[in-house]
């Protein structure tokens, strides 16, 4: 450095020369610096741990919490959502949840190879039996269905799918969903109905839907308004319902001293004295096993237009019987499920009478077979799909306002209203 400097003291009346020398001793300077911080960059990266030196893993995230140092300035939420689950207190990574499996679409994400969008084969690597569970219930494939039909399902899932819900997979996308248009579908039924599509790793489902992608939280799962988020409406209306009857109104009353986190696998009527909607179709409640099947414990297709005995009637309405036990006593429970059965039943007989006129206006070549383009197919749509859907559900949660005005008052009302517009349809008035 010296010698640089004594050079330009020599060529101090030279300017071009003065200039270039400068720009020289500019660039020298530069270059040593930079091998300098080179250099002691692989001085201290030598003396890191492996763990932090070599291919991002699990571990790595784990010693070094590099995803949240990224994630904090970019999308904080969600690490602080993660922070508080039992995952991250039991030393799960965001590497574990996002690991690319089988048939997963890979992205190299900033030095880390991940999913950006874990299936529900990446919650089957440890929750195997859950999924399987789950795979056997209407919240699968027949939850896509009811809406796009078969699209996007392997044969495989259909065929399997189809030996538990005969004809709820084969089928055709639903005919009002297509009348509605694509907009209406995605954003709309899709929101509800997203939580059984088909993954493109070939595995079926969306556990986020009722567990949250960063708090995996089973009390989320057990909160009322998370089975609300669909469960809900003119058409199910199992949210409006529960919150009416003497459970909702208990759970509302009582939340606080109800244990929401208790482990499923010893839930006791003492952490959860009072159901929610998981306690009776899923939980574990002292002894009882706990499912992801949610139509486990079902005994009727109170869904269909004319509901029938599931297959599993008995079995579905003994297990549900057992756990209604641990807080009612069994005539109380048997009583109930007698008054219920005979709504289901007078409720078949209503819709069974607006089906027959349908039929004969069919007949008589007053109306086409084509979905929705007549008015009658709207009240008709309404009368089964609303209004006797409602009684029934109604009946089966103890909801008897939806039983009465919001279920057989419109029944009545949606009848009358058919046999007028087949009147007009047919000359009579």
């Amino acid at each position: 450095m010296a010698a640089v400097d004594e050079l330009l003291s020599q060529q101090g009346s030279n300017p071009p020369v003065s200039t270039g020398l400068m720009q020289f001793r500019s660039v020298f300077i530069a270059v040593f610096l930079g091998t300098s911080l080179i250099l002691a960059a692989v001085l201290i990266n030598r003396a890191r741990p492996a763990v932090e030196t070599g291919q991002p893993s699990a571990d790595f995230v784990r010693a070094t919490g590099r995803c949240a140092s990224c994630h904090m300035q970019e999308t904080g939420g969600i690490v602080h959502q993660f922070e508080r689950s039992v995952h991250a207190g039991r030393g799960v990574t965001c590497l574990d949840c996002h690991q690319v499996l089988d048939r997963q679409e890979p992205l190299d994400h900033r030095g880390f190879t991940i999913t950006v969008m874990p299936t529900s084969q990446n919650c089957a690597a440890c929750h195997a039996t859950q999924y399987d569970q789950f795979l056997r219930s209407r919240h699968a494939a027949p939850a896509w269905a009811a809406v796009l039909g078969s699209t996007g399902f392997s044969e495989d899932v259909i065929a399997a799918s189809e030996l538990l819900h005969p004809g709820a997979v084969r089928r055709a996308p639903n005919p009002l969903a297509l009348l509605e248009g694509a907009s209406a579908s995605e954003v709309g039924c899709q929101g509800c109905h997203d939580i059984g599509r088909p993954n493109l790793d070939g595995s079926v489902g969306k556990c986020t839907e009722c567990h949250s992608a960063h708090s995996a939280s089973v009390s989320l799962a057990r909160e009322p308004a998370t089975c609300g988020q669909c469960h809900m409406g003119p058409d199910h209306s199992q949210l409006e319902i529960y919150n009416e009857s003497k459970h909702g109104v208990l759970f509302n009353s009582q939340r606080a001293s109800q244990n929401l986190h208790a482990d499923p696998r010893t839930l006791s009527t003492a952490d959860m004295s009072v159901p929610t909607c998981a306690t009776c179709h899923m939980s574990g409640l002292d002894g009882m096993g706990f499912t992801h099947d949610v139509t486990e414990r079902l005994s009727w297709w109170l869904f269909a237009p004319i509901s029938e005995r599931r297959p599993t009637y008995l079995q579905g309405q003994a297990e549900m019987k057992t756990l209604c036990q641990k807080c009612h006593t069994a005539p109380r429970v048997e009583a109930f499920y007698e008054a219920a059965e005979t709504v289901v039943t007078s409720t078949n007989e209503k819709v069974q009478a607006a089906m027959d006129l349908m039929a004969e206006l069919a007949d008589e070549g007053l109306i086409t077979a084509e979905p929705f383009d007549a008015s009658i197919d709207f009240v008709f749509f309404d009368l089964w799909h609303y209004y006797g859907r409602t009684a029934k559900h109604g009946a089966f949660m103890g909801g008897a306002d939806f039983v009465q005005w919001h279920g057989n008052y419109e029944l009545l009302a949606k009848m009358v209203e058919m046999e007028e517009l087949a009147a007009e349809m047919r000359g009579l008035r």
